[in-house]
């Protein structure tokens, strides 16, 4: 299994934990459905009344969409097949609340993931970076997503600086991305310390609020997403060209700030 749920049922807290660390915790097509399926056995489960989503390792939280994985694509501008899409809890209908805990990298596609979580614990060696502009592709739906959690200028300089330039985790702390920062290696702790008092709460307040906190935000979302297809038809470079370009990709090391 890619992907480990671990519920404590005295407590009311899951850890769902992406469990491919050789990989720095990168998503394959087995990863994506195995987070789906959790989502949803999450949406019956009366005993889990909060979560925390996390990576194994201090590598990375996330690093997208594996690179080795094929996804096989209609020849229509009107039909693109991205996985990652239904990846997340709100994909999934779950309106339990999701805390992340991030240590290491968190970057690409697992904005996706971060996207949905309620709020971001991060450990001090967290960076955030959007690799897509680099490699000749489109950043759409991560630009989305996280347009509704920082400031306007921050995530337009994370995506149009590509892999020039990470946000470390206390840059990220002070823009809001962030939460709350933890050392180096605890943030699983303190993302569970949370999701424990959240789960002491009646269950029933607790979502109706999540599902609230989505509503205002979600006309801007689906906004967003609606144009996104036609702007990474339009603006992607052949796949061929993309792999020219990570495989020739500068060993320099990027700037944090």
């Amino acid at each position: 299994m890619s992907v480990r749920l671990d519920a404590d049922k005295d407590t009311g807290v899951a850890v769902v934990t992406l469990d491919r660390p050789a990989r720095l915790n990168a998503l394959d097509l087995d990863a994506v459905r195995e987070l789906k399926d959790i989502w949803r056995e999450l949406r019956f489960d009366d005993s889990v009344r909060a979560v925390v989503l996390t990576g194994a390792g201090q590598r990375a939280f996330c690093t997208g969409l594996d690179r080795d994985a094929v996804v096989p694509q209609p020849g229509s501008p009107y039909m693109q097949d991205d996985p990652l899409l239904t990846v997340g809890p709100k994909a999934n209908d779950l309106w339990k609340p999701v805390v992340a805990a991030v240590e290491g990298m968190a970057c690409g596609g697992a904005f996706y993931l971060l996207g949905e979580c309620e709020f971001i614990v991060a450990g001090a060696d967290a960076v955030f970076f959007d690799p897509h502009t680099t490699y000749g592709m489109v950043s759409a739906y991560e630009s989305v997503l996280l347009a509704q959690r920082m400031p306007y200028g921050e995530v337009a300089r994370m995506m149009l600086m590509g892999t020039a330039e990470r946000i470390s985790a206390g840059r990220a702390f002070g823009i809001g991305l962030v939460s709350e920062l933890t050392g180096t290696g605890e943030a699983s702790r303190a993302a569970v310390a949370c999701a424990t008092v959240i789960a002491g709460y009646p269950a029933a307040g607790i979502q109706g609020t999540v599902r609230a906190l989505w509503a205002a935000k979600e006309t801007a979302r689906t906004t967003g997403f609606a144009q996104a297809p036609h702007l990474i038809s339009l603006g992607n470079l052949p796949s061929e060209e993309q792999a020219r370009l990570f495989t020739g990709r500068s060993a320099a090391r990027p700037r944090t700030r």
